[in-house]
């Protein structure tokens, strides 16, 4: 609690409402010549209303974007990290991550808390843009949401299927027990033996 404590006097976030982290990636097709931009296609208006006066977005842009973001209208309800800031930390504060193709999502499903793939521009990523290393359709934790109203009422309403999240973690985190560094400490021991 006193290192949750400590990032939220960091970002002068306040200390009792529900965080829900958004951190969307980069594309690839959107850039000026000091680095990526990112079009937010997030109505924060739209989300304050649904997700209600409990609730906080910490918004983290991906470290390759450059572009500037107006949020005054929406200053006591999101919360700019700046692209460079390193997003470990808002891991530990948000009850919620938000996300669209960026691998964050792997280092969240660690703490067994929600995630929600808003991807709006689903078949523009998979065709013209990176496209994808699984089937996101099968092996993401989490569901997909193109439409951002019946992404935030179900952020809302809690609605998540958590065996989807323990599938994941079966398969792509199964290391993750609290003891990686030492298997790892114990095997460059017997190296040196």
């Amino acid at each position: 609690k006193e290192e949750c404590d400590a990032i939220k006097n960091k970002y002068h976030l306040p200390m009792d409402k529900k965080i829900v982290l958004y951190a969307p990636t980069w594309r690839d097709n959107s850039y000026v010549s000091a680095g990526y931009t990112f079009e937010l296609k997030a109505n924060f208006r739209k989300w304050k209303e649904i997700l209600g006066e409990d609730t906080i977005v910490v918004f983290k842009p991906h470290y390759l974007i450059v572009n500037d973001f107006n949020l005054e209208e929406v200053k006591d309800f999101v919360y700019y990290v700046d692209p460079q800031e390193d997003i470990a930390d808002l891991y530990l504060i948000a009850d919620v991550l938000v996300t669209d193709y960026s691998s964050v999502f792997f280092d969240y499903a660690i703490l067994k808390r929600p995630i929600y793939f808003y991807m709006y521009d689903l078949k523009e990523y998979a065709t013209d843009l990176r496209g994808f290393y699984l089937d996101i359709h099968k092996d993401i934790p989490g569901e997909i949401y193109m439409d951002e109203e019946t992404m935030l009422k179900a952020i809302k309403n809690e609605v998540y299927d958590y065996s989807k999240l323990n599938e994941f973690n079966q398969y792509f985190n199964n290391h993750e027990d609290g003891n990686a560094s030492k298997r790892v400490v114990d095997i460059l021991y017997k190296a040196v033996q």
